[in-house]
């Protein structure tokens, strides 16, 4: 795992030898006399010099710091790695490295991410595929461009709507979602995004919404998904009329 904080996810008592082979020591699978060679080796791999295997966290910057954290995921060799918000924490200017040298890891050693982000862009840059969540449920599952390019749940077409256009010419109708968002603790019993859905009906407020496959292997939870994408605005109006007389 990658955590989001690389400062705090790093032993301030360790250093950077002694961070990435934790794992190695933990599972009993480290060689006395392999031990340099082997974080020589991923320091070279996350874009930092052997010479700093003997610095501590504090004498790093964030980005050295995520480095770091990301050298000592791969020791294990693994075969998935969870990266809980990785470059949330970095100045901007650093993002890019650090994306990139995630994308290269990636073909080099060919495993998996589950890359947990609110950055869409950033999540659009890296993933293949894509799970939209709202209140700890899934909304909406695909592939990256069929979610970005054409969101089929209300919460997924919201967000997609807040991303910045780099043009000033384009205009792009921005979603405001309106109401509460309920509790976790205690949800709505039917549909979890009902509390601010544009169109919702009385019986998002009663059923839950299943995950149903469309086009492209698609998974949305939304009653009608299909109408929505139909006619986003026109079913607005027309929900919105039939709440009313109800």
């Amino acid at each position: 795992m990658v955590f989001q904080d690389p400062a705090a996810s790093l032993d301030p008592r360790f250093t950077v030898m002694q961070s990435i082979l934790e794992p190695l020591e933990i599972h009993n699978l480290v060689d006395e006399h392999e031990k340099y060679g082997i974080v020589r080796d991923l320091l070279l791999r996350v874009g930092l010099s052997p010479h700093h295997a003997y610095r501590y966290p504090h004498e790093l910057s964030g980005g050295q710091q995520q480095r770091v954290g990301i050298a000592r995921a791969l020791t294990l060799q693994p075969q998935l790695i969870i990266l809980d918000e990785p470059v949330s924490a970095l100045d901007v200017s650093v993002r890019a490295s650090i994306i990139n040298l995630l994308i290269k890891l990636q073909d080099d050693f060919n495993f998996s991410y589950i890359f947990i982000a609110h950055d869409l862009g950033v999540v659009r840059k890296i993933s293949h595929k894509v799970a939209v969540m709202y209140l700890g449920k899934l909304m909406e599952y695909g592939n990256v461009d069929d979610v970005y390019d054409d969101p089929m749940h209300p919460y997924t077409q919201a967000l997609m709507s807040a991303i910045p256009i780099p043009d000033p010419t384009i205009k792009r109708e921005r979603i405001h979602l309106k109401g509460e968002v309920p509790t976790p603790i205690n949800p709505p019993v039917g549909c979890r995004f009902c509390t601010r859905c544009r169109y919702v009906r009385q019986k998002c407020f009663l059923e839950e919404p299943k995950l149903k496959e469309y086009d492209n292997g698609k998974l949305v939870a939304c009653h009608f998904a299909l109408e929505i994408k139909a006619g986003t605005h026109k079913l607005a109006d027309e929900l919105a009329e039939a709440e009313t007389v109800e």
